[in-house]
């Protein structure tokens, strides 16, 4: 958020316009059209279009017209035509811009059946308009417990107050068709208000409430994507992606709308290539496609009876291949066109080419220390002969090696000893007396 209302409140904690993601005023609201028109002059003598866009809770965006002729600009707030009462909006566009966003949502620019706007809105209005915007989230709290209780297979994922609070729309998504009766008496008099449904898909829910996606980023749909588009499973075979719902679903349960971005460029790619399921013929045999690499232009290739081993040829010779079995001169065998390992032609170190460790640095098993051999004395067999001898303790003394030489006696007995030599009868002195 960028407007001055999200600056820091008390203790710290962010003030914000309570819009989940979506700007109060509009300074950093998501789907927002740039007016690139907005410094252009009209024509003499030209009126301005009198249809501007009006943005409410989340993503919807309604076009109303300017029949009291208001000078109208971008964030204004405003009082518009609903049933029943009236509603409280922003406007997102005036001008030119705005014929040309009604043309693309097929919408006629200049029809009668647009709502009006009735005013700018009042302090009156605003205080109204905040104060049921702050009971959304209890409302949806207490609607859900209620629908729980009801034994309903839905869920209830955002409720939206009218400006006037006069009706309060509850968005729910369900795979079966539900029964409200008994759950629209029972909301009626529980928030003494008119009460009305919406049925909303998988996708818009995900549009309206928000997140972030497994890229790191905030989702399309509630970012800039405004149209959703149906994403098959072949866009992910065209992609050559494996077929994991964990990893190609997004956060709406459904495949995820970026498959669709890349889809073209591999589309236009294929087109190179022969189709996956066609053989090609050697004087060796039939030959089967196993594997092909996009990017690098590369086909796997193996032989019927040999399904275990594999050829890698480029694109040009795969297709030179197939020229010669149109012309009944098949090639000889797959191992003529075979690409020579990298490692064969080009002495290329890959390790730590940018300065970093390997990746796989943590994939080896660390190695086990070489223990130490065991200096201890190996312990008695229980199985000896002697069994009434008590166990001795293991005695640390140096082993008896025998009785000395006599030339070794005579050595020791001669050699004089460093040893100091006690005094003889030496009685101890007496203390000293302290002096009083």
């Amino acid at each position: 958020m960028a407007c001055a209302s999200c600056s820091n409140g008390k203790d710290g904690l962010p003030k914000g316009c309570k819009n989940n993601g979506t700007c109060g005023t509009d300074s950093c609201n998501k789907l927002t059209v740039f007016d690139w028109l907005s410094n252009m002059e009209l024509p003499s003598g030209a009126k301005g279009f009198d249809v501007v866009e009006v943005r409410f809770k989340n993503s919807r965006k309604e076009f109303f017209k300017n029949t009291e002729e208001l000078s109208l600009s971008i964030g204004d707030v405003v009082a518009t035509e609903a049933s029943p009462g009236h509603d409280v909006g922003m406007v997102t566009l005036t001008g030119e811009l705005v014929k040309v966003q009604m043309k693309k949502k097929n919408e006629d620019p200049y029809g009668d059946h647009l709502p009006k706007i009735y005013r700018k809105a009042s302090q009156k209005d605003i205080d109204v308009w905040q104060g049921v915007r702050d009971r959304e989230e209890a409302v949806k709290k207490r609607s859900r417990e209620i629908a729980i209780r009801l034994g309903l297979k839905m869920k209830i994922s955002d409720v939206e107050f009218q400006g006037d609070a006069s009706k309060v729309i509850f968005y729910y998504t369900a795979d079966e068709r539900v029964d409200f009766r008994q759950l629209i008496k029972e909301y009626a008099y529980e928030f003494k208000t008119r009460i009305e449904m919406k049925q909303i898909g998988y996708r818009q829910e995900a549009a309206r409430l928000g997140g972030i996606g497994s890229c790191g980023r905030e989702l399309c749909c509630s970012t800039w994507l405004t149209d959703f588009r149906s994403v098959k499973t072949s866009a992910a075979r065209y992609q050559q992606l494996s077929l994991n719902p964990q990893k190609l679903a997004g956060q709406c349960g459904k495949l995820k709308c970026c498959l669709n971005y890349e889809l073209d460029s591999y589309l236009d790619a294929v087109k190179q290539f022969p189709k996956f399921e066609d053989k090609i013929q050697t004087q060796k045999g039939f030959a089967v496609c196993q594997k092909v690499d996009i990017f690098q232009k590369k086909l796997w290739y193996a032989y019927e009876n040999e399904a275990s081993n594999w050829h890698e040829l480029d694109l040009d010779s795969v297709l030179e291949i197939i020229e010669q079995q149109k012309q009944g001169k098949p090639a000889a065998s797959l191992e003529e066109f075979k690409v020579e390992p990298l490692s064969d032609q080009v002495d290329v170190n890959y390790e730590n080419v940018v300065g970093q460790d390997s990746l796989t640095r943590f994939d080896q098993p660390k190695r086990k220390k070489k223990r130490k051999p065991n200096k201890r004395k190996p312990k008695a067999n229980p199985n000896a002969s002697n069994t009434n001898t008590k166990s001795k303790k293991p005695s640390h003394r140096k082993p008896n090696r025998g009785p000395k030489k006599k030339t070794e006696q005579k050595e020791a007995n001669t050699a004089p000893s460093n040893k100091p030599k006690k005094p003889k009868n030496k009685k101890p002195r007496p203390p000293k007396k302290k002096d009083d």
